[in-house]
């Protein structure tokens, strides 16, 4: 049975109970199976090589999921060709394409933990309660170390976007 962490994060003030390892700045970054679309899955190693910037949203549908993405939309062109975007959430993958197209999204990749939550899982953020992934960031080096870890205390909440970027910048 997997672990379940609680006193980690909330929901408007409500404890959530995380099912998945307390992951750490230094560990090696744990494999995944993410939809692409219904049929097409990627793991860590299609990003091989790659510096690592995982976005991870409870629902893509949602006003600070929204802006995460884009945000780290927008800031994905600056760093080439080395340097993968990721958006992980639990959402259908035509779902996550829908709402590409209506958004304009084209330069981070999202990915969809819907049929099994592999990622929430593994990355220690799989919300015991909602079967939805809690809002975190992650980013991971070339040789898929995690450089660097926010998992949010509050659902609702932004995430560090400068930490964030600033970690990534640190690998490029």
């Amino acid at each position: 049975m997997a672990q379940e962490r609680t006193g980690v994060s909330a929901f408007k003030g409500n404890p959530l109970t995380l099912i998945g390892p307390e992951l750490k700045v230094g560990d090696q970054a744990p494999d995944f199976q993410l939809n692409k679309s219904l049929v097409d899955v990627v793991s860590l190693k299609d990003y091989a090589g790659k510096v690592k910037l995982i976005s991870v949203v409870p629902s893509i549908d949602t006003g600070v999921c929204d802006a995460q993405t884009r945000r780290f939309n927008e800031e994905a062109g600056k760093f080439g060709d080395n340097v993968a975007v990721l958006t992980v959430s639990v959402d259908l993958p035509f779902a996550q394409a829908r709402w590409c197209g209506a958004a304009g999204i084209d330069k981070v990749v999202l990915l969809s933990d819907y049929k099994n939550n592999n990622f929430g899982e593994a990355y220690g953020v799989l919300i015991k309660e909602f079967q939805l992934d809690m809002r975190a960031i992650f980013v991971i080096d070339a040789n898929d170390k995690i450089q660097y870890i926010e998992v949010l205390g509050e659902m609702t909440e932004h995430p560090n976007y400068e930490n964030a970027l600033n970690a990534l910048k640190a690998l490029v």
